[in-house]
């Protein structure tokens, strides 16, 4: 079964997660170059309960996987997670599990049109996430799509042998004015 184009961009989809992708998955999650950056390294993830973890998000409203536009190929995942449509929030998380796609920009693209969904789409006022310090690929990226840093919590995330910072960041649907999906009809 082919990857259903639900939100497309210029070089990347997210399509509806599926439970056929298990085992990619159960690979990139248990792997310390993807997991070390989302904090997940303590986590051993089994296909059983990966399958049931797949099942569980798609049963909700905003979790994709993010596919290559050229060769169909599966390469991470963004969702937006706990939305609470009378707040009007959510929380952002997005991991490139794919080594060879890692700072090509596929990331920056994924959460580009994952916020012009929630703040078109799902009518969203503010979108939040948290990232470790280390990860500086990740809060570029997320500076670079227009979130701010609201605060830090420190030493609260422990990755290999050390503690690290932290970072708080939103962004506004005010504050969002860019439109990166690129197949809607309106």
């Amino acid at each position: 079964m082919n990857y259903v184009k639900k939100l497309v961009g210029d070089n990347i989809y997210l399509a509806p997660i599926r439970t056929e992708d298990a085992e990619q998955f159960v690979e990139w999650l248990n792997d310390f170059s993807t997991t070390d950056y989302i904090g997940r390294s303590g986590a051993i993830v089994g296909l059983e309960g990966e399958v049931e973890f797949l099942k569980k998000m798609q049963a909700e409203e905003a979790n994709f996987s993010i596919v290559r536009l050229a060769d169909d190929k599966l390469i991470g995942t963004v969702s937006l997670n706990r939305v609470d449509h009378i707040r009007r929030i959510a929380s952002l998380g997005i991991f490139i599990g794919d080594k060879e796609s890692r700072e090509k920009g596929y990331g920056t693209e994924a959460v580009r049109l994952i916020l012009d969904y929630g703040f078109s789409y799902l009518n969203l006022n503010n979108i939040e996430l948290s990232c470790l310090a280390c990860n500086e690929r990740a809060h570029r990226c997320y500076l670079k799509c227009g979130f701010k840093e609201y605060g830090r919590r420190r030493q609260a995330a422990f990755t290999n042998g050390k503690y690290y910072d932290l970072i708080f960041m939103d962004i506004l649907a005010k504050e969002w004015t860019e439109s990166y999906i690129r197949n809607k009809e309106v």
